[in-house]
């Protein structure tokens, strides 16, 4: 005779990590309560739920009337590393919306984030640089990120994080830099951009190459790349295979050389040759900087002396295809052939 078995499992279509939600616009509003909630495991449940349920952007708008990110902020600082791994998720998705990053600035959720950098979860700590990186790609998330003096933090960070979350790291400097490149000279981020141009990962190499670009932009940043010696390495990264790294290495010599300093720092180290045989590369972008680099340099009498041997490659481009190469090489060739 066959006999009732009492099982403890929930049904297969029940998912047990999850808080099932109320019917329509009643979820957000109950999921917010179970945030807050004592229990723990209530507040796992609810802030699994809420991360999948803010990845239709329908429900951006609605939760933060709610009161979300008020309780995800509290939420940074829960001992549990669920909690936090998922809040800052949660925080991540919301700032990928521009309602979103209005928020981050006007609940101040910038500080309790920048705190989970310092968390002992890998996780946890990818996800709090995401969000973070996502806050500083408009203007005023930048701002906000340099007002929280968290460009010193971020630096740091640098030389002990993981690759990937280096990364990170250095796309959320780049957009700071925009606003701000004062902070990052203060916290010698020119000589850690430069140690990062020997990195193995090609990414994390062009990433750096860049963010030097962008560091120059002042008097004091490109005195500051001759000064760590950053130019004979970016001279270096000229034959890299990948065209990212050459085009930002380019770029950042482009920038540096346009100092009298650093034209003849970049022609000390041989600079000319490599960026002379970029000229031809199949990517408009090196092309271009490659170009604009050699009308900086070629503004120097050696330079130009040397760069009249190759003036006839150059004038191969003044044709070229991309708009923007062809100016370039235009420019190019008249200031290698300017006679006083």
């Amino acid at each position: 005779m066959a006999l009732t078995v009492i099982s403890a499992k929930y049904p297969p279509h029940i998912d047990k990590t999850k808080t099932p939600l109320a019917y329509g616009d009643r979820a957000l509003p109950r999921l917010n309560r179970e945030l807050n909630d004592e229990n723990l495991m209530t507040r796992q449940r609810a802030v699994m739920a809420l991360c999948e349920h803010l990845h239709d952007p329908e429900h951006i708008a609605e939760a933060l009337k709610c009161g979300i990110a008020e309780s995800l902020k509290k939420l940074l600082s829960d001992k549990d590393i669920t909690v936090r791994q998922k809040s800052t998720e949660c925080l991540y998705v919301i700032g990928c919306h521009a309602i979103g990053r209005d928020a981050f600035l006007e609940h101040n959720i910038i500080p309790p984030v920048s705190k989970l950098f310092d968390d002992k979860e890998d996780i946890a700590r990818k996800n709090a640089h995401q969000a973070i990186e996502m806050i500083s790609e408009t203007p005023p998330g930048a701002e906000g990120i340099v007002t929280a003096d968290l460009i010193g933090t971020l630096v740091m960070k640098l030389k002990s994080e993981l690759d990937e979350i280096k990364s990170l790291i250095l796309d959320t400097l780049h957009f700071c830099m925009r606003v701000d490149t004062e902070k990052a000279l203060k916290a010698d981020a020119m000589q850690v951009f430069t140690s990062l141009l020997s990195h193995k990962d090609p990414v994390i190499k062009a990433r750096a190459a860049r963010d030097i670009m962008d560091l120059s932009a002042p008097l004091a940043g490109k005195n500051k790349a001759v000064e760590v010696e950053a130019v004979p390495k970016l001279v270096g990264l000229l034959a890299d295979d990948n065209a990212d790294v050459k085009a930002n290495a380019a770029g950042a010599l482009m920038i540096i050389t346009i100092t009298t300093k650093g034209k003849y720092t970049a022609i000390e180290a041989k600079a000319i040759p490599p960026l002379v045989k970029l000229v031809d590369d199949s990517t408009s972008e090196v092309r271009a900087n490659a170009l604009k680099a050699l009308t900086c340099l070629s503004e120097a009498p050696e330079g130009r002396k040397t760069l009249l041997e190759d003036v006839n490659k150059i004038k191969n481009h003044l044709t070229d295809e991309i708009p923007a190469v062809a100016r370039a090489a235009e420019i190019a060739v008249r200031v290698i052939e300017w006679k006083p």
